[in-house]
């Protein structure tokens, strides 16, 4: 495990202040001494609270969890490793060292995994369910199960960050941070950890229908670079489907009332004739990328050899 002196326990926050005075304080009691809180402009006290727990508080330039958390790692943390963590009150301190292990044994991204010793009432049916699709679709489309990517309690060394290309603004940073991690063959582990329900008096700022949104839209738009079958492919599929019924129904009209549809006719062969040009360039691209990655493990064993 890294020194307590080397690590960075980061703490985005959006008006959290009935928890966050807890959260800075129990981390710090645990010997995290370098506790920074980067605050999205919170108007009920949140910066007050941490400041007096003994947080260095900075105020974010823009809005978005994703923008502070790249706004704090690039501008305000000079350790070489963080700790990032929510500030809500639903991580443990005590899980901090689990977390951090696998970071002195050479890896380079750790994700909490809540799914592991999650207590009654910390999450709805409704986001459950959401969780285990979206983690389900990331490893169907990236090829590599990281368990619970929504994980707010990650660690990392600030060198692995630094060769991430993060652009999400808001809750879409956690899913950008695990692509980013099987993109560019980051050394990820998951580790087990507890997740607690928030306080009484203390409101979420997730929007479960817009941040789903959001988060498939990110898994989506990822996929373009690491499984450009699916990218283009799934589209490709839905409009060849689309056509193929709209073409049957113009057939089935034709044959038995002898009407026919020329318009929907050329909307189908459109349809078709752009679908099957997807799937085949999403299977052209995924060769291309197969070869591109198969190219790249090779450079990476003649350069392991030479070391």
């Amino acid at each position: 495990m890294p020194p307590r002196d080397d690590v960075c326990v980061l703490v985005p926050t959006l008006d959290e202040a009935e928890t966050i005075g807890d959260v800075v304080r129990d981390y710090r009691e645990a010997g995290f001494e370098n506790v920074l809180v980067i605050d999205g402009g919170s108007t009920d006290g949140t910066v007050e609270a941490a400041t007096d727990a003994g947080a260095r508080v900075v105020s974010q330039a823009g809005t978005g969890k994703g923008q502070a958390v790249r706004e704090a790692v690039s501008e305000h943390i000079e350790a070489p490793y963080v700790l990032m963590v929510d500030g809500d009150g639903t991580y443990l301190p005590s899980d901090a060292e689990a977390m951090l292990e696998p970071l002195g044994e050479g890896c380079e991204h750790v994700i909490g995994d809540r799914f592991a010793d999650m207590h009654e009432g910390a999450m709805t049916r409704l986001n459950r369910v959401g969780n285990r699709l979206f983690n389900r679709a990331f490893a169907y489309i990236h090829g590599t199960d990281f368990g619970d990517i929504l994980s707010g309690y990650r660690a990392f060394s600030r060198e692995s960050f630094e060769r991430m290309t993060l652009t999400a603004e808001g809750f879409g940073i956690e899913t950008e941070m695990a692509v980013e991690c099987a993109k560019h063959r980051i050394e990820t582990t998951v580790v087990p950890i507890t997740y607690l329900p928030r306080p009484s008096g203390s409101n979420t700022n997730l929007s479960p229908l817009r941040d789903g949104s959001i988060i498939l839209l990110e898994l989506y738009r990822r996929a373009k670079t690491n499984n450009p079958l699916f990218y283009f492919g799934s589209v490709g599929f839905v409009s060849t489907a689309v056509g193929l019924g709209i073409a049957i129904w113009v057939g089935v009209e034709w044959v038995t009332r002898s009407i026919s549809h020329e318009v929907m006719a050329v909307v189908a062969a459109s349809g078709i004739l752009f679908g099957v040009q997807l799937l085949m360039f999403g299977v052209l691209s995924d060769l291309i990328f197969s070869l591109h990655r198969e190219q790249m493990q090779r450079l990476d064993r003649l350069e392991e050899r030479r070391e």
